[in-house]
């Protein structure tokens, strides 16, 4: 299946010009529709190379307190599934930055896998980013994606034997998810080294895919770390926490103070 990954090609123009990439988490949803797509526009004009749109889930075992209190807070508010198409929709009409939806696997299941891949390609969405589907549990998402043309991010962690690296490599687009760390998502001091070890497996899968580094990566100085040896920085509890202390303001002023293109 050759198609041109939208999220593949912003890395790729940025490498080619020598720039660092930043990939922004915000939920949508939170603390309402409306505002959660004026928050992830913002981003996008102001440093953000691909948005990462996280959809509420009520068991989120992957995130950490600040992304779950914000998730928690969209569906108490009345967020609903089919609402994620309106707000990709209304993103990518914005800006032209590619839109990858980050989502548990069994709300897309619920909503019916060919469906949503229907309608988030419909919307201009660029693909999914799916934390706990593994490729070998994978195959009606293979064929819905495959058939709407859409990205699809598997993760590569720590424990990832050398096999299970190759398929999830060889069979994601855009990027394969470098997780950092064994644990959940939140700002950490220091990301972890651990890091390093799984995007180096990424390379020694000589597939040739991007790697980009989530989970712990909060400053500045992370970023341009990561963007050392990474195609990109994936942050998500840092811009949520500034948004919740300044508002959209406030999440302006630090997708800037990350930005590693500035």
């Amino acid at each position: 299946m050759n198609f041109e990954s939208k999220t593949a090609t912003a890395l790729a123009n940025n490498r080619a010009a020598g720039k660092a990439s930043l990939i922004g988490y915000f939920p949508v949803g939170y603390p309402n529709l409306e505002t959660s797509i004026d928050a992830a526009i913002a981003m996008c004009q102001n440093g953000v190379d691909v948005l990462e749109l996280g959809v509420p889930y009520s068991d989120p075992v992957m995130d950490g307190v600040v992304i779950q209190e914000a998730t928690v807070e969209a569906l108490q508010n009345g967020f609903k599934l089919s609402q994620t198409f309106e707000a990709v929709r209304r993103i990518t009409e914005a800006v032209d930055t590619p839109v990858l939806v980050m989502t548990y696997w069994n709300p897309v299941m619920q909503f019916g896998v060919e469906r949503f891949a229907k309608q988030l390609t419909e919307a201009g969405g660029a693909g999914l980013i799916t934390p706990d589907l593994i490729p070998d549990e994978a195959a009606e998402w293979l064929a819905a994606s495959d058939e709407f043309e859409l990205d699809r991010v598997f993760l590569a962690t720590p424990t990832s034997s050398a096999e299970r690296m190759q398929r999830a490599c060889e069979l994601s687009r855009g990027f394969a998810y470098a997780v950092s760390t064994m644990g959940i998502t939140g700002a950490r001091t220091e990301v972890d080294k651990l890091a390093r070890d799984v995007v180096d497996k990424i390379r020694k899968t000589e597939t040739k895919q991007n790697a980009a580094v989530g989970i712990g990566i909060s400053t500045a100085d992370q970023v341009l770390e990561v963007n050392e040896y990474a195609d990109a920085a994936i942050v998500g509890s840092a811009f949520v926490k500034a948004f919740q202390n300044g508002g959209i303001a406030g999440l302006i002023a630090k997708v800037k103070e990350l930005d590693p293109k500035k």
